[in-house]
């Protein structure tokens, strides 16, 4: 690192667990980021403040007035850009030397697995079950770390689905995709919190840091519940579920083909 980035990242130098050695991991890390919203924002900004040095960040959405409430990396200039491109003018803002790779679609589950096999973690900034599944079945399929976090009305939750190792759960395994039994809650409908997206989407940004670094405890196998009306958190113990179609078949290829 140059005499402006010991400065730049300086308070994180200071922590022994991150030290020189693990900024500089950052700094070289890769993690993609699916979703430039309300959860999407936080994110990306402190993944950039702490030198993630490339960020993917896919979303095929405007930027709406009605995202202001919540959207923080966007600002009014932005109404009627491109998500993706009023997120990376503000994190370039931020810190000017990381590098930001913008993907203005709405992925498919097959632009997914490609991404996913480029990158050291993912996070699921999304806002729909059909998208989470599809995030879910590229990081299976790529053994990555997923970062995983929802929000609607005062409620939200975050969790890790640590695929790199065997015994961890998958998303499916959580909220298995049965066809027609699940439906999206969007904000246009139910209403969200705005100061709620900013709480899961740091702690997903917490979690992203904590895995890249590989220090302290991960969200692995717990999620975790907040009601933000009474400020209470739950946590709940996940387990692997042995008959779950996606993250069972994967570690039975991978079995047969050792």
């Amino acid at each position: 690192m140059n005499d402006n980035q010991l400065l730049r990242y300086s308070r994180h130098i200071l922590l022994p667990q991150i030290d020189i050695a693990g900024q500089e991991k950052l700094n070289q890390s890769r993690v993609l980021i699916v979703g430039a919203g309300g959860l999407g924002s936080p994110i990306a900004l402190y993944l950039a403040a702490s030198g993630v040095g490339n960020l993917i960040i896919c979303d095929g959405d405007q930027v709406d007035l009605t995202n202001l409430q919540r959207q923080i990396i966007h600002n009014s200039d932005s109404v009627g850009l491109a998500k993706v491109l009023s997120a990376k003018q503000s994190l370039a803002r931020i810190n000017p030397e990381i590098n930001v790779i913008t993907i203005e679609e709405q992925v498919d589950a097959e632009k997914l697995l490609q991404l996913a096999a480029e990158v050291d973690a993912v996070v699921d900034a999304s806002d729909n079950f059909s998208t989470r599944h599809h995030i879910n079945q590229a990081c299976v399929a790529y053994k990555k770390p997923l970062i995983s976090g929802a929000v609607v009305r005062f409620n939200g939750q975050v969790s890790v689905f640590d695929l790199r190792h065997a015994d961890s759960p998958c998303y499916h395994c959580l909220y298995p995709a049965i066809d027609g039994e699940q439906e999206d809650m969007p904000c246009a409908i139910m209403g969200v919190f705005s100061p709620l997206v900013g709480i899961i989407g740091c702690m997903q940004a917490a979690e992203t840091l904590k895995i890249l670094l590989n220090i302290g405890e991960s969200l692995s196998g717990r999620l975790q519940l907040l009601d933000s009306l009474a400020m209470n958190w739950r946590s709940i113990k996940l387990h692997k579920d042995p008959a779950c179609p996606v993250c069972h078949s994967a570690a039975s290829t991978d079995t047969t083909t050792q």
